[in-house]
């Protein structure tokens, strides 16, 4: 995983100048860290997302697997209907 790095001092240093104190400077970057070490746990890696998709395409293909079954027998039964009704009409004006 990708990490964002600062420098903690350079930033307590640039608190300091701004007025405030050591002890607020310190407070504020380790309030800093806690949430930049939370929202970067939560971040999904390029990993994840590949394992996810093929969770979901395994998922997919074991529920599409029946309707896939069905519409092959509806094509074969389409096509005997439409023979079984072509055919006599063929019968009929040829024979």
């Amino acid at each position: 995983m990708a990490t964002v790095t600062f420098d903690t001092l350079e930033l307590v240093e640039s608190l300091e100048a701004a007025g405030f104190t050591k002890e607020q400077s310190k407070g504020v970057v380790n309030a800093f860290k806690k949430a930049q070490d939370v929202s970067f746990k939560e971040l999904a890696t390029r990993g994840d997302i590949k394992e996810l998709e093929m969770r979901m395409d395994a998922k997919f293909e074991k529920e599409l697997a029946p309707i896939r079954t069905d519409l092959l027998l509806i094509k074969w039964m389409l096509a005997l209907v439409i023979t079984a009704t072509v055919l006599p009409a063929l019968r009929t004006l040829f024979g």
